[in-house]
């Protein structure tokens, strides 16, 4: 065979995914996922087609075969980056109305074509309830090995939110997006039951983070880049720590979050609102500490997203321990790390016998293990002081908001069959930055 004949079979190769799915069919939904709005009463329906179409939902209470009530919404077009410039319309449907705690059923598309029927169940409103939540970061579309114990979890109804701490796909981009394709088309089985909220990582980055600011409907105005919201007793804040690293993209990004941050931080520490709920909990990709055998960020000293740009600007460590915030989420390291309650490397226990009751500093846990084609990273030799458990293999974590005093987490290894390999009680008598004196 020719140059020119293998060549042209290559370009072929790329393009039949492309042509099969711009087909007859092209209207038809997929990558169907849902994300919470920030109001309980509301549910956001995302997906994706190949052609234009309206964008339209059909729901009704479940169970029950009717869904008697329609909604409509709009659809952006999206170019992706790579060579062939492949173009896809995101679809966004904002549900109104939901009676909190009440499930429902659903499908979307137009009478171009319609998906199957989902289902999910609304987030309770106000604050008196106990939502449960599904973490982890760095899921990939080869070897997602945690995905299929999280999908049958899901299925029998174990969560309210699943939380995605950054890096998707590997990558989401790959392959002119056919790969981004694929994966939103796996997590369906998960995303379209649950609220899915996610942070961006550096897996995300390429082509000015488009892939992932299209694909996801995340609150507020900043294409899902950072946000927060409350549910239970929590206030949850997704930022991204991508912005320290890509300063192609503007240092002015950086600070721009920073300032969102601290006047996000200090309207959530206003006495009524705090008091409602105390818990502030943050999710973002790239950690502040690590001990793995790696020369990422959070192995060294001066770890940017702590200590913030030379010389010292815009340090998330010093912003997150003013404003009191309880628990820090992260992923990144391909493993499973607890830390002690720290602050600037020292430990700050409740006490030698419950380390975890009115701690003296914020508490941070690395899950970011649930699978992808770059394996499991390992740990240094050594564990330092300020680390408490890690473990290598592949899993996720668990938590609960159990009320104003109680958090619970554990870490699921799918390696050992969802044995549970960790797992701690966060107890605090008093929230925000009076808790560390």
């Amino acid at each position: 065979m020719g140059r020119g004949a293998r060549l042209l079979g290559f370009l072929l190769w790329l393009w039949l995914p492309q042509l099969r799915s711009q087909g007859p069919r092209a209207a038809q939904p997929q990558q169907v996922h849902l994300s919470a709005s920030g109001d309980a009463t509301s549910m956001v329906v995302t997906w994706t087609t190949f052609d234009p179409a309206e964008s339209l939902v059909l729901y009704g209470r479940a169970p029950g075969k009717a869904l008697p009530h329609r909604a409509s919404g709009k659809a952006r077009r999206f170019v992706d980056g790579g060579i062939l410039a492949r173009a896809m319309f995101i679809h966004r449907v904002t549900l109104r109305g939901l009676l909190p705690g009440q499930s429902y059923a659903y499908r979307c598309g137009s009478p171009g074509g319609w998906s199957r029927t989902y289902g999910f169940r609304a987030l309770l409103n106000g604050s008196s309830w106990s939502p449960r939540f599904a973490l982890f970061g760095d899921l990939g579309l080869v070897n997602p090995q945690s995905l299929s114990r999280l999908q049958r979890e899901t299925q029998q109804g174990w969560y309210d939110v699943v939380l995605h701490i950054g890096d998707f796909a590997y990558d989401l981009d790959s392959n002119n997006a056919l790969v981004g394709d694929a994966f939103m088309r796996k997590i369906e089985a998960v995303a379209a039951f649950v609220p899915y909220m996610t942070c961006p990582g550096n897996h995300e980055q390429k082509y000015n983070f488009s892939n992932y600011r299209s694909r996801f409907s995340m609150p507020g105005d900043t294409e899902s880049l950072w946000y927060s919201w409350d549910v239970g007793r929590a206030h949850l804040i997704s930022f991204s720590t991508e912005v320290y690293f890509f300063l192609d993209y503007g240092e002015h990004l950086v600070a721009q979050q920073f300032r969102w941050l601290e006047k996000d931080l200090q309207e959530a520490n206003q006495p009524a609102r705090r008091g409602e709920r105390p818990w502030i909990i943050t999710m973002g990709h790239r950690p502040m500490y690590c001990s793995n055998n790696d020369k990422d960020d959070c192995t060294q000293y001066e770890s940017t997203v702590r200590k913030g740009l030379k010389p010292h600007r815009f340090g998330l460590e010093d912003l997150f321990f003013k404003y009191g915030v309880d628990l820090m989420l992260w992923a990144h390291e391909h493993s499973y790390e607890r830390l002690w309650p720290v602050y600037n490397y020292k430990v700050y226990n409740g006490s030698s016998t419950a380390p975890y009751t009115n701690p003296s500093a914020p508490v941070h846990i690395i899950t970011g293990s649930a699978g992808c084609k770059e394996r499991l990273d390992p740990f240094i030799p050594d564990q330092r002081e300020w680390s408490a458990v890690r473990v290598e293999d592949y899993g996720y974590a668990r938590m609960q908001i159990v009320n104003k005093t109680h958090l619970w987490l554990e870490q699921v290894s799918d390696d050992q069959n969802g044995k549970v390999v960790d797992k701690i009680c966060l107890i605090k008598d008093r929230h925000n930055s009076r808790a560390w004196h």
